[in-house]
Parts: structure tokens; sequence; C-alpha cells
């Protein structure tokens, strides 16, 4: 088993390790000088990371390919703020020497409990062809046996085993809540578009040995494969109305949002642009969730650059934890309430009674005069502007309007 996973090089930085990947991607490149390196994304099951071999490439480039599992020993930097690694020595390694459960990432949830759940939403469903359209698939064990375990992307987000599933049923999780809010929307075309969004993606990567696209998907794309499936499964519901056909191919088509984001067409009705949205939502929120846990281990709040978000993220929780570990205060102060229930002989009152007794005109007036002067608070700048322009307003007089 390997003992550094990409996931830990924050603690080895400018460190030289020695370790074993997968070939997520190669490419054989030329300096400046015209000699060649080899420029390489190394995979393992807790991430990828870029890797190049700039010196003693001869031998190398033809020592192994894509999707080959190497050796490898080079020194661990970051470089713009990623993290990169320089590449010494690797040599390709023989099937005795892999173990594949190190170079796969894999859901931590129940694979079957999430295949229970997204059952039981299709099963709540009370339109009868939306109904009887998912079943078809689920009817289908090849599709059945590829969705528990297909990832949900290349790399942008749930990219690990059985991401789709985990992506899909976090998805109707999000739209059941939602549709509360919208009763204007279709729960059963909501869920059914969420279903089919990504189920092209069945075809469209392999993970045998890292994430990578096939031919079939890098030639049509997860939507085009989408909709192919969404018509062979129709031709199984006899009298399938030709209107929910065309709403569930737009909501595939469109569910991207943004032409500059692949979708040929923007989402026009309630139900595609929910799903857009909350499609984007969900994916956003497992990278930032991915990126905290990869860098659980780092001192700041700050994240390294985002690459699918363009941006370094914060992580609150740290960033709050810091905050309070280092403030003065002791304990929190007490609500309004509990203080106002104190009895003024500093006694707690009884259980039940936190209602105070009326002052007595005597008490109130003792508490008035023995009140702590308090100064006025100091005005803002707004605020004074604002008291300037209210003493020179003008008042209209009679029937003149200016």
């Amino acid at each position: 088993m390997k003992d550094f996973y990409i996931c830990d090089c924050s603690r080895v930085e400018n460190q030289t390790i020695t370790s074993l990947f997968v070939v997520a991607a190669k490419q054989v490149k030329s300096k400046k000088s015209g000699e060649l390196y080899l420029s390489l994304v190394l995979a393992d099951r807790s991430g990828q990371l870029q890797a190049n071999m700039w010196d003693n490439v001869n031998d190398a480039i033809s020592g192994f390919e894509q999707d080959d599992f190497v050796k490898v020993k080079g020194i661990v930097h970051k470089y713009n703020g990623r993290w990169q690694l320089t590449i010494h020595k690797m040599r390709k390694l023989g099937e005795s020497e892999i173990d594949y459960a190190d170079y796969l990432p894999k859901t931590s949830k129940d694979v079957e409990q999430l295949w229970r759940t997204l059952c039981s939403y299709i099963e709540s469903f009370e339109n009868p062809w939306l109904k009887a359209l998912l079943q078809e698939f689920l009817a289908d064990e090849s599709i059945v046996s590829a969705y528990k375990n297909a990832p949900a992307a290349k790399s942008l987000h749930h990219a690990f085993v059985g991401g789709l599933l985990d992506h899909v049923v976090s998805l109707f999780n999000v739209c059941d809540l939602a549709v509360r809010n919208y009763p204007q929307v279709n729960r059963d075309l909501l869920l059914s578009g969420a279903f089919l969004h990504d189920i092209g993606k069945l075809h469209e990567l392999a993970y045998q040995r890292s994430i990578a696209y096939t031919t079939k998907g890098q030639l049509l794309g997860h939507m085009i494969i989408e909709l192919g499936m969404l018509h062979e499964k129709i031709t199984r519901v006899p009298g399938f109305p030709e209107e929910l056909r065309v709403l569930l191919e737009h909501m595939i088509i469109s569910h991207h949002g943004q032409y500059e984001f692949g979708s040929p067409k923007l989402p026009m009705f309630p139900e595609a642009l929910m799903l857009h949205y909350l499609d984007d939502l969900d994916s956003k929120m497992e990278s930032m969730r991915a990126q905290f846990e990869r860098e659980a281990d780092l001192d700041t709040p700050w994240t390294s650059y985002n690459p699918s978000l363009a941006r370094p993220l914060l992580n609150t929780k740290k960033f709050l934890e810091k905050g309070l570990a280092g403030s003065r205060t002791v304990e929190p102060p007490k609500p309004v309430a509990a203080l106002a229930s104190t009895s003024a002989a500093g006694e707690a009152p009884e259980p039940g009674n936190c209602k105070p007794e009326d002052p007595t005109p005597e008490a109130e007036a003792a508490a008035v005069n023995s009140a702590p002067v308090t100064e006025k608070p100091e005005e803002s700048t707004f605020e004074a502007l604002q008291r300037k322009f209210e003493s020179h307003k003008v008042t209209a007089v009679g029937d003149k309007t200016h």
C-alpha cells in the first residue's frame, strides 16, 4: 500500500518523496531550448497532481503510457499556488505491485442506501408516465450497476467512484425541498430531469484505472448520449406523451445553463431553470467540501486556488475557530432575558417564574437616579450629512410643486 498520497503534499513541501501513481495524462513538450520534457498528471485516490520531468527524459518517454501505473521519485513544491512534483526518476510498475484501491477515489457513503433513497423518490411520483419511464431505467441491470459506480465528472466535482449516484441523490434532496417553496414547479418533472441530466456519464467516462473520457464521450458528450438513452427507453412506454418527451429533452440539453458552458439551449421553463441552478449549486458545494477536506492540515483558513471555481476559498469553520481561540472573552455573554430575570438580591428566579415583578414608583425613580450616564454614540459621516440635508429641505408652499 502507498505511504504517500497527493492529499499529503502540504506535509512534505520541498521534500523528496517516492510513491506510486497512475498516469492520468501524458504529454511530451519542448523547452525553449528545443529539448524535450515530460508533462504528466499523476493521480491516486486522494486527487491529482501536475508533474514534470525536465532531465534525462529520453528513456522515460517510451517507458510508459497514459493509464499505466508508475513509481516516481521527486520533489514536491508549489508553483503559482498549486502543488507540483518535479520528477527525478520513474519506472512502470509490474502488475503484482498494483493495489487498485490506492488509485480510484470512492464515495464514503453507503451506495446501497443511496440507491434505495433514489428508488423511493421515484416510487413517490404521481405522474404515471414519468414514473413508468424512470422505472424502465431502474429495470435495466446494466444501467443500475453503472449508475452505482460511475463518477459524476472527470475532475470538477464528485470525481470518484459512486460520485454520480451521490450527486443525484443530493440533488433529489435539494429539489424536493425547493419545490415546497415554489408550488408552480412540477416535482415529478424536476426529479426526472435530475435523474436524467448526467446519466450519459455512464458512457462518457471510463474509470477502470483513472477517470478519463471514452472515445464516445470525447466525440459526443454526455448530453447527446442521454438523448439517445431517453429515446430508447421511451419506446418501451407505449403512448408516452410527446409534450413530456420534449420537456425532458430540453432539460437535458439546457442544464448547463449557458451557451459558453456547453448548453445548446438556455433553460426556458421553471423546472429546467431550477434544475440548472440546483445542479450548479450542488456541484460547487461539493467542490468546496472536497478542497476543505484535501487541505484540512493547513494552518490557514484560506485554501489554495480552486481551478473549477477560479478563486481561493475561505474555510469558515477554521476561520471562526481560529478567531474564537484568540478571543479574550472567557465565556459568552448572557442572553438579555436571563439578565432581566435575575433578582435584585442576585438570586436566580424560581423555575417557571421568569417574569419579574412590576417595580414600584420609588424603585423606578431610584433606578433612574442610579443609572450610569452613557455618552451619546458618535455620529457617523453619513448621519451627519443626512441631518444637514434634512435641515435644508425645502417645503412646498401653496399649489406650487417646486
